[in-house]
């Protein structure tokens, strides 16, 4: 009996996932799917994937910077991308970054399925050289975000996110690990994740604001619960994001709050 191989499909358009799903059922493959590029690795970092069919242009993490960090994290996956967009030196680029093959829609599905047989991709050509980064003195972070999670997963993502938009960060895995973060690192933003065992971030927002009262907390929660967001407001909460996270919302959501806290300070 014949391996069902596990496919992960990554577009923001749930009509194009559903017939490509279809195409590789019928082909024999187990089908998971993934609306954006931050979805799919947390896909990745969760399940053994036999290969990946891939959008480029999606919200959260588009399919360039996807296939990088999908690569860099498991070389043996092969990566197909699949693409409306009719541009040469983007389908090079993805060649570049490691990717089996580049299809425009529609797709053959013959065509996708064969590439998926692959397995492994071929060693990629070297990327071209990014160009020199800045000293760090020439980047000074925006300011310090502290990531309160007791999911790893969760708590990598955030913090990938938030380094490449400038913050300088660090994570603790549960609410009194955080509290002691905040007296030992002074940071000037705290994502507090609601739910964790031991002590909740519901029962660590108290002990923050005690501590340090001018640091604006932020919750993170995995369901809109009302009565608890109106219970963290009333003990300070600065905003309330739930998961998965809206991160041009999160993004925003912390330079609100530095402004406010430096208006505060000032």
């Amino acid at each position: 009996m014949r391996e069902r191989r596990t496919v992960l499909i990554v577009d923001d358009e749930p009509e194009v996932r559903a017939v490509l799903a279809e195409y590789l059922r019928d082909d024999g493959f187990e089908v998971l799917e993934a609306g954006n590029g931050l979805e799919a690795l947390l896909a990745v970092k969760r399940r053994r994937l036999h290969g990946i069919v891939l959008d480029l242009r999606m919200p959260r993490l588009g399919g360039l910077e996807a296939l990088r960090r999908i690569r860099a994290f498991d070389p043996g996956i092969g990566v197909v991308v699949v693409t409306g967009v009719q541009d040469v030196e983007l389908h090079r680029q993805a060649l570049v970054l490691g990717a089996l093959a580049v299809f425009t829609k529609p797709v053959v599905a013959a065509d996708l399925a064969a590439a998926l047989g692959g397995r492994v991709a071929p060693p990629a050509p070297a990327p071209p050289p990014a160009p020199a980064a800045e000293p760090p003195e020439a980047r000074p972070a925006k300011g310090r975000v502290l990531i309160v999670d007791d999911e790893p997963t969760i708590g990598e993502i955030l913090e990938e996110f938030l380094r490449g938009e400038g913050w300088e960060t660090r994570r603790a895995a549960d609410g009194r690990e955080g509290v002691r973060a905040v007296l030992d690192w002074k940071p000037d933003v705290v994502l507090l994740d609601i739910e964790m065992p031991g002590l909740s971030g519901v029962g660590a927002l108290p002990a923050i604001f005690a501590l340090a009262p001018d640091t604006k907390v932020i919750m993170v929660s995995g369901t809109r619960d009302e009565e608890l967001s109106r219970s963290a407001f009333a003990h300070g909460a600065f905003d309330y994001v739930t998961k998965p996270v809206d991160f041009p919302y999160l993004a925003q959501a912390i330079e609100t709050a530095l402004t406010m806290k430096r208006l505060d300070e000032a």
